[in-house]
């Protein structure tokens, strides 16, 4: 409560809240506004993981196909190969991310274009995908009703990351994350709405021992989603201190003082999956530009995680393996290891480490450095991936094993990754600012008391 309070004595941290606020209800008008010239049928996307990600990462709005379904998922895979391709791969990418502030500008307008061109087709593969599973109905299927379509939703998502940076620049934690977080926290007390209706409300009225058996089902149903939260944050919190000393202090006070580099469990937090998901969907847009391919064709069942596909077996017999489910693991834990690699950076680290004068004690500076955080951070890293894998594959498999009826009802997920990481992140800036004005009230305190 203390904290709340001085929250709100905060004006700074008051009004960057109402910001925030204010420019999600912008966000939620327009994810309620839907395409011009398309009608929306009924919705359904737990039978494609690949739309009901998108949809996940759009706060909802491609549900509703709504101008800014296409959301902030260009965005973010278009800063992933910008960053991969800054990474001794394009040489000039690589100098500007070593210009500072300037080359990061130039970056950044990278990163828009690209998006700009990654978008155009994305809307228009799941505008194709979205009318092949009949779940909406385009008014004209001509070219220029086609490039209407994508134009709309194109300017759309580029709004959308323009609200995301206005969040960044003046309101609370990284706006992108904010938009997503907002979408997600929109559908959880609807889950839990859903849960309940399923296990009690369709019970009453039934034998007593039924109901009683629906209450219980319902209870451990909470009882397990707190209990992943909490794991969830658990794993986003855990992390792994590496002592750090530096020579220049040494025989000074400051020298006694513990210095850290820390290495968290989870470094790449839920960018992998993301990414897994978009290479998954990448074929269902590929056939879709294809002129008379079938985007719903059962091969394509081997890039989707939430299905199953027929396999041969002995005497004739079939049995279901579900193949994307595997294929969606393996590309989550092999990005979650890259991209704790190109985030942490080691050899980078040993170079800054070298220029600072700082090191770690018992370890030589240079290569050694390198090679000693190369291995605790992969050594780590084996915890998070398990950890990320676990999380985004729960809801699929209760799916699988029918044990929850449908994925509307899954516990975890990638949701549950993104809202647990954004509020730690929310909070850690609040932190932050709380601190900083209780540095200037001590400031402004000591100076009344030495006039007087």
């Amino acid at each position: 409560m203390k904290k709340f309070a001085a929250i709100f004595r905060n004006k700074e941290i008051v009004n960057r809240i109402f910001f925030v606020v204010m420019i999600l209800f912008v966000f939620r008008i327009g994810a309620a506004i839907t395409v011009p010239g398309v009608t929306v049928q009924d919705v359904d996307f737990q039978t494609n993981n690949a739309l009901s990600l998108l949809n996940l990462l759009g706060g909802g709005a491609l549900q509703s196909f709504s101008v800014f379904a296409l959301g902030v998922s260009p965005y973010i895979t278009s800063s992933i190969i910008v960053q991969l391709l800054g990474m001794d791969v394009l040489p000039a990418l690589t100098e500007l991310s070593k210009q500072g502030q300037t080359g990061r500008k130039k970056m950044e307008m990278t990163t828009r274009y690209l998006t700009l061109l990654l978008g155009a087709v994305q809307a228009y593969g799941i505008v194709r995908t979205m009318e092949t599973s009949s779940f909406i109905t385009l008014n004209d299927t001509s070219f220029w009703s086609y490039a209407y379509i994508v134009t709309v939703l194109v300017a759309g998502g580029m709004l959308v990351m323009w609200l995301g940076d206005q969040i960044t620049s003046k309101g609370i934690g990284n706006g992108i994350s904010v938009i997503i977080f907002a979408g997600i926290v929109r559908s959880l007390p609807l889950q839990i709405e859903g849960a309940y209706n399923n296990w009690v409300a369709l019970t009453i009225g039934l034998d007593v021992a039924v109901l009683l058996q629906g209450i219980f089902q319902f209870a451990i149903y909470v009882l397990s989603f707190i209990l992943i939260i909490a794991f969830v944050t658990f794993i986003e919190s855990s992390k792994r201190k590496i002592p750090v000393q530096n020579a220049g202090k040494s025989g000074s006070a400051e020298y006694a003082k513990a210095s850290f580099l820390p290495i968290k469990i989870n470094s790449a937090g839920v960018i992998p999956v993301i990414f897994a998901s978009s290479i998954m969907l990448a074929p269902s847009v590929i056939v879709s530009f294809i002129s008379g391919a079938n985007p719903n064709a059962e091969w394509l069942k081997i890039f989707d995680s939430s299905a199953t596909v027929t396999m041969p077996w002995f005497n004739e017999q079939t049995f279901q393996f579900p193949w994307g489910l595997i294929i969606y693991l393996t590309l989550t834990v092999v990005f979650t290891f890259f991209y704790s690699n190109l985030q942490i950076n080691p050899q980078r680290m040993a170079e800054n480490f070298q220029k600072n004068g700082s090191y770690i004690p018992g370890i030589r500076p240079g290569v050694e450095t390198e090679r000693y955080v190369t291995k605790v951070l992969n050594r780590v890293t084996v915890l998070g991936a398990a950890a990320l894998g676990f999380i985004a594959a729960l809801p699929i498999v209760l799916v699988l094993l029918q044990i929850v009826p449908d994925q509307s009802l899954a516990l975890g997920g990638t949701g549950l990754i993104i809202v647990v990481g954004v509020a730690l992140e929310i909070n850690n800036q609040i932190d932050g600012l709380l601190a900083g004005k209780s540095y200037e009230e001590v400031l402004a305190s000591g100076g009344r008391n030495r006039n007087d």
